[in-house]
């Protein structure tokens, strides 16, 4: 399944926030059409979902369609309706003017108190001023409206440049006629790939047992572990931060490699080999004076020193002054006496960092001896260093190996209640020896105790989500733009006349939006603009049925039923428009439809006059009215369609009624200029190709006609008029064969027509046939009997060839 094929179940809750979120900044700023193209789509995908239904009906009564809004809240039965619903109920009634009804709603909303609006009807923000985006697109709507195309066009570029989710600015370079290529407006996305949680690249080394990173303190610290260590700071950031030189030469120290005792399995890093990550090279130690200085030591004392209080950091834990029973020995003492005993003791100090709250007590002094034994003033190799580890266990450490083990089973988990511990315990007495007296340093919460573990639990958990929903969130932006850029593709070839592709694209959207009334709309104008009558019909009783009350495309409607004689049917349509919106123009061109098919030219004329007078900007109805007039005035007629054109330059019904009106007055070269122009603005007509045609037939330009009229059948095989006149030049060029094939063609779809059969009686008294051609002056005689002159005069000049053979 495509992304873009969004079943209920996919409508993340990103998606409705997202469609939330368009449909609102364009109501905001006064674009309804935007409004209501991303609210259909949304609406759709779930028509059972209350939130798009809610967005939805809103769109439309913003739009200045209530009874589209009232009929869309009301199609769910009553007890599926919620108090959304009925706010909107009311709504709509208000503005319909069904006070009752609305007063009812409001009372069903009052009982409700226990409701919540849904998540795009509760409350949101908005900003007063719009955007630059929607600024240039009202300007492009401005611009368009006072015929400025030039300028129109290049406000619609700048919106859909800072903005491509503007659909109305796309509209409007749809109407201008001045499109560029979908690429260089929307150009294509690849589709977001869900992002796995963030693993330890090259320069995100795991850290081992070495004292490096964590272990190790930076030189601008001054010795102090703990000091940039804030609340709630994770291992990991600690982890991330880029490894210095001090780092490489630390990780080497063989004082952190403990007994096996107390040492976790170590994991090798990602950066550097198995090897190298178990058995660290054997490189000198950093010595102190190498990072802040000397560190200052503290006696070995048998007497408890004074517990820190909690916001006591380890920098001053170092400069705390000793309790009055405490002999410590001064700062200044002789380092060099205590190295070796710091020295002989690493794997105790190291164990003690991880031992119990017992044992915690053994810090700060314990890392200022540490960092001693790590930095020492003599080279100690990391063989060295474990031969003495294990000639110490084997030679009678038993004492060091009971208090490991002891150590072991006492260990608790490091979190408050070890903290809570290592501050309320003070120093105890080391069995067999004196201990060091300072404090230790308390671990942040989600930090590890194991030198090697990974980030807590609740760390990658927190990743994963994030991950997860920004994954969504461009995911639904995707997802929409994807679907938007699909009917752009439609509607730009529709706008183009290129009613094919346009077919062709429709197919490739989604089932869902298929289905809508827009979509439906789109399939009725371009199987009407191919000239595809039947199928169009079914497209538009298709939108009918999914929005009884909508306006717009209605007027191709009518035309259509126009174009296939159905008079009940554009009656009814007629009274259903007029009952929703007496002000629209849409109604008012189907009632004159109606009179026009009933060959009230009067009336007819009165009501496309009265559609104009509603919307001026309405080209087809100034169209309408040239055409009725074109029988009585020509200069009339004239008039209505250059009308049309200043409303619309390419509406290219007015450039075709221009270049008939020029046809009838003989002015060939204009008819043939303006045949033209509206056959530019639609290339694949085959009506506007048969005119062009039939003005170089006037020319007696036969073969350029013939080429115009065999295109012109390629894109419409059934239109007759083409055919006919195609067989009346293949007639004058002699080429009977072919034109007997057209003309047996239309006699077939038109019996009735006394021109058909005429041209084709000729045609049999040209090839000969004195039976067929006597048979068919009958049949014309009976079809149209005020042809009879004509069907004299031809049988005349038959006599007078047969006299002029015998003489």
């Amino acid at each position: 399944m495509q992304r873009a094929d969004l079943t209920p179940a996919d409508l993340t809750p990103q998606i409705c926030q997202r469609y939330a979120s368009l449909i609102w900044s364009c109501l905001d700023a006064g674009l309804h059409r935007s409004a209501l193209f991303y609210a259909e789509r949304y609406f759709v995908l779930d028509v059972k979902n209350h939130d798009a239904l809610h967005l939805y009906a809103t769109t439309l009564l913003e739009a200045g369609q209530p009874h589209s809004a009232h009929r869309m809240v009301n199609m769910a039965a009553k007890e599926s309706r919620c108090t959304g619903c009925l706010n909107i109920v009311a709504k709509t009634c208000m503005k319909l003017g069904r006070h009752r009804q609305a007063r009812e709603a409001l009372e069903g909303c009052l009982r409700d108190h226990s409701y919540t609006p849904t998540q795009s009807m509760g409350f949101r923000g908005a900003s007063s001023f719009p955007s630059e985006a929607i600024m240039c697109c009202q300007a492009g709507n401005s611009a368009l409206l006072g015929n400025l195309h030039e300028s129109a066009a290049m406000s619609f570029r700048q919106a859909l440049a800072l903005d491509p989710m503007l659909w109305e600015a796309f509209e409007g370079l749809c109407a201008i006629g001045d499109i560029p290529l979908l690429e260089n407006l929307f150009p294509s996305r690849s589709e977001p790939v869900r992002q796995k949680p963030k693993e330890e690249g090259p320069g995100h080394s795991i850290p081992v047992a070495t004292g490096a990173g964590f272990f190790t303190p930076d030189a601008g610290n001054a010795g102090n572990l703990f000091r940039d260590w804030k609340p709630g700071r994770m291992a990991l950031d600690a982890m991330d931060a880029p490894a210095g030189p001090r780092d490489s030469i630390a990780t080497s120290d063989s004082s952190f490699y403990g007994e096996p005792s107390f040492q976790a399995p170590v994991r090798a890093s990602r950066s550097q080999p198995a090897n190298l990550a178990v058995h660290p090279p054997a490189v000198r130690p950093l010595s102190s004076a190498d990072e802040a200085g000397p560190v200052t030591k503290k006696s070995r004392s048998t007497v408890r020193q004074r517990p820190a209080p909690a916001s006591t950091t380890a920098a001053e834990s170092h400069h705390l002054k000793p309790s009055k029973s405490a002999g410590a020995v001064p700062a200044g003492a002789d380092e060099r006496a205590k190295s070796s005993k710091a020295r002989t003791r690493p794997a105790l100090t190291n164990a003690n960092l991880f031992s119990s709250s017992g044992r915690s007590a053994q810090n700060a002094a314990g890392a200022a001896s540490r960092s001693h034994a790590l930095g020492g003033g003599k080279t100690t190799t990391a063989a060295g260093a474990v031969m003495r580890r294990s000639t110490r266990l084997q030679s009678g450490g038993s004492k060091l190996a009971s208090k490991g083990t002891a150590r072991e089973r006492r260990r608790p988990a490091v979190g408050a209640k070890a903290r809570s511990q290592s501050h309320d315990s003070g120093l105890e007495e080391e069995p067999g020896g004196p201990q060091t007296s300072t404090f230790a340093p308390v671990l942040p919460a989600g930090l590890s105790t194991h030198p090697d573990a990974s980030p807590s639990a609740a760390s990658t958990a927190e990743q994963e989500r994030a991950a997860e929903e920004a994954y969504q969130i461009e995911l639904a932006d995707y997802q929409i733009y994807d679907v938007m850029r699909k009917f752009a593709s439609a509607t730009r070839a529709m706008a183009l006349y290129d009613c094919r592709l346009c077919l062709e694209e429709l197919e490739k959207l989604p089932p869902q939006h298929q289905r809508s009334a827009s979509v439906m709309a789109m399939l009725g104008k371009a199987h009407y603009e191919l000239g595809q009558y039947p199928a169009a019909e079914r497209a538009f009783e298709a939108v009918r049925n999914l929005e009884p009350y909508r306006l717009t495309d209605m007027e191709v409607y009518s035309t259509l039923l126009w174009h296939l004689q159905k008079n009940i049917k554009l009656s009814f349509l007629a009274q259903e428009l007029l009952s929703t919106d007496p002000k629209s123009p849409q109604a008012w061109i189907a009632v004159g439809n109606c009179f026009s098919l009933q060959k009230d030219k009067a009336q007819a004329l009165t009501c496309f006059r009265r559609a104009a007078q509603l919307d001026p900007t309405c080209a087809y109805a100034y169209t309408l009215s040239g055409h009725e007039s074109i029988d009585e005035d020509l200069q009339k007629a004239m008039n209505f369609f250059q009308s049309a054109l200043r409303a619309d330059a390419r509406h290219y019904n007015a450039w075709y009624g221009l270049g008939t009106c020029y046809m009838r007055m003989s002015k060939l070269r204009l008819a043939d200029y303006h045949f033209r122009k509206a056959s530019e603005i639609h290339p694949q007509n085959a009506v506007l190709l048969g005119c062009v045609g039939m003005v170089r037939e006037r020319y007696k330009q036969y073969g350029e006609a013939l080429e115009l009229f065999n295109r012109a059948i390629q894109f419409s095989p059934e239109n007759a008029l083409v055919r006919y006149h195609r067989a009346k030049i293949l007639i004058a060029t002699k080429r009977y064969t072919e034109a007997l094939e057209d003309l047996q063609y239309l006699r077939d779809t038109a019996p009735e027509e006394s021109n058909v059969l005429f041209q084709l009686a000729k045609l049999y008294r040209l090839l000969g046939d004195d039976v067929k051609f006597t048979q068919l002056l009958a049949e014309v005689r009976d079809v149209a009997p005020k042809s009879v002159a004509k069907i004299r005069r031809l049988a005349e000049s038959v006599r007078a060839e047969e006299v002029m053979d015998e003489g």
